[in-house]
């Protein structure tokens, strides 16, 4: 018998996959449907306190080793969000399914607002998103690459919001380590590692331009998954927080992969796209089938084994 269950900061995962924040989590009905298909907790889209419109199309590319995109964090702004959240979560807890809000800011007031407000919806994780690469020229550097800016955001929303806080770093801090050792001396429960890589550029050689309308966007999918396996492993061996590790993650050998660099769960949003909405599904099969092979049983037999 395979036993596939997870705790995560005292929540049960009924799978170690987690649909990672983008745009599959936009809808209450599209969360809930991963949910049914595999999908051990979902992850909403990151909102912001006033609504975004984003960057114009096109916005998303498949280059072949992964995918590239600046979206733009999008969202219909907090209040909205709320509602989008309650309804999702209501359509959750039938499944035992958590659910983790993502929110993003531009100012540390600004994070403790819009936590204040998601939380209305009582999402069982609040995750703050302080590491989107491809918004750089509105917001400036990125908390997540100075340790002082991450724990500053964490303290301010820690003062005002005592739920389970997930802080999604990203692999383009100098030292990913200092900046997961400053949010947790802030208070953080966990952390989700990591956001996209970059920003990079693609042009069309025919058009002469770069393809996206933003110019650049944030690298994911399988270009991303060594640098973010290799986060993964030196969060675990420094910090003693769980970890949802993320990044190009499409496939039953990849999750495990993660698992073993000592992820307590596994983010999955790219392989969505190259394998329809039943990835959650077909990975989780193929982290069964390699188990099997293996000789394991539950999760914790292997997870953390590349450091012994």
């Amino acid at each position: 018998m395979i036993d596939l269950s997870v705790n995560l900061c005292g929540v049960t995962l009924p799978t170690p996959l987690v649909l990672a924040s983008g745009i599959w989590g936009s809808a209450a009905g599209t969360m809930i449907r991963l949910a049914r298909n595999g999908a051990g907790a979902v992850t909403s889209k990151s909102c912001s306190l006033e609504p975004r419109a984003g960057h114009p199309n096109p916005t998303v590319l498949d280059w072949g080793c992964g995918l590239i995109n600046a979206v733009g964090l999008s969202n219909p702004g907090a209040p909205a969000e709320r509602d989008v959240l309650r309804e999702t979560k209501a359509g959750l807890i039938p499944l035992g399914v958590p659910l983790i809000a993502s929110v993003f800011a531009n100012t540390r007031e600004g994070f403790r607002r819009v936590v204040e407000i998601v939380a209305e919806a009582e999402p069982d994780f609040i995750e703050l998103n302080i590491s989107c690469p491809n918004v750089e020229s509105e917001f400036g550097q990125p908390f997540a690459l100075d340790p002082a800016a991450a724990a500053g955001v964490m303290d301010t929303v820690r003062h005002a919001y005592s739920g389970r806080v997930l802080v999604k770093l990203s692999p383009n801090a100098p030292n990913i380590v200092q900046v997961a050792r400053a949010v947790a001396d802030a208070g953080a429960d966990g952390l989700t590692a990591v956001n996209t890589l970059g920003p990079g550029m693609l042009i069309d050689v025919r058009a002469r331009w770069p393809v996206l309308s933003n110019l650049v966007g944030g690298i994911s999918g399988a270009a991303l998954h060594p640098i973010a396996v290799r986060c993964v492993y030196e969060l675990a061996a420094a910090i003693d927080l769980p970890i949802i590790g993320t990044g190009g993650v499409s496939s039953g050998e990849d999750a495990m992969r993660m698992l073993m660099a000592g992820a307590t769960a596994v983010g999955v949003g790219s392989a969505l796209h190259s394998r329809g909405p039943n990835a959650f599904r077909l990975i989780l099969g193929e982290l069964e089938q390699l188990m099997r092979e293996e000789g394991y049983s539950r999760l914790d037999e292997f997870r953390g084994c590349a450091h012994v």
